[in-house]
């Protein structure tokens, strides 16, 4: 059993040793308030689990006392504002999947992207923008039908990565099919003001992901590594008045140690 009591979990430092299930066996009894389950081939795939798979899943998450709160998209794989159109409707597929899965498990959030330019030529903020709501058309109700909704997180390498041009691309969607992920370390690295940003997306805010990360290389490391300002954080989402769970999204070598470190050292700055 490993201790984190009063946050949440992310999965993706435990997608290549160990499946979606046995993150649930670690932490169960732990005081964790949930798992944001990362979609990955061997930890959690909607194509490698069947209709008896999702059930015996959601029936350990059950008994384990350790809700689903988010399942998370590949982002790296896929980018439903591609330049080809094979690969926007690849990718939603591959999204509507994750949709249909996390309607099987009965998981109230799927967290997707807005897609990705290209870095040295990236095409017209308005062709993004148009592939962007073409693909919300078709995964809004997907998660209607699936009873979850969708949770779009801000990304530096997205082609939206700050909090104000975000939730402008949503303003024609309602609350109830899509709300938004403020991930901290992900709006230090872009260089936004963790005050400004929490009270931009304060009217979508449905979750918040934390690690760390210097301002000159991307990372969600332990906390500590960095020098995202968590107090400032802290301190900012408390203003907005958000209190649903504190997700730990912290990518490193030895997550049975340095999550729980991280999270007491997150206790310590006002979070939690």
């Amino acid at each position: 059993m490993i201790e984190l009591e009063g946050f949440a979990l992310n999965t993706y430092a435990y997608t290549f040793s160990h499946s979606a299930g046995d993150c649930i066996d670690a932490y169960a009894g732990g005081g964790a308030r949930g798992l944001e389950v990362m979609m990955y081939p061997g930890h959690a795939w909607p194509d490698d689990l069947n209709a008896g798979a999702r059930r015996s899943l959601k029936q350990k998450s059950r008994d384990a006392g350790l809700p689903f709160i988010t399942l998370n998209m590949p982002n790296v794989d896929i980018n439903i504002a591609a330049a080809a159109p094979g690969m926007r409707a690849y990718s939603i597929e591959v999204v509507s999947k994750i949709i249909a899965l996390a309607g099987d498990l009965e998981v109230p959030g799927v967290v997707i992207g807005v897609g990705k330019p290209n870095p040295l030529l990236p095409a017209p903020r308005a062709e993004l923008l148009g592939h962007f709501h073409r693909a919300m058309d078709t995964l809004i109700p997907a998660a209607r039908a699936a009873g979850t909704r969708l949770l779009v997180e801000n990304m530096p390498f997205a082609f939206l990565p700050g909090a104000v041009e975000l939730m402008a691309a949503l303003d024609a969607y309602t609350v109830e099919d899509a709300g938004v992920v403020y991930d901290i370390a992900n709006a230090y690295f872009h260089g936004e003001d963790l005050g400004e940003g929490f009270q931009t997306m304060a009217p979508r805010l449905a979750l918040v992901h934390v690690s760390d990360t210097p301002a000159n290389v991307y990372l969600h490391a332990p906390v500590g590594e960095g020098t995202v300002p968590f107090a400032e954080g802290a301190a900012a989402c408390e203003a907005v008045g958000y209190d649903g769970p504190i997700m730990l999204e912290i990518i490193c070598n030895d997550p049975d140690t340095e999550i729980p470190a991280s999270a007491t050292a997150l206790r310590g700055l006002g979070w939690g």
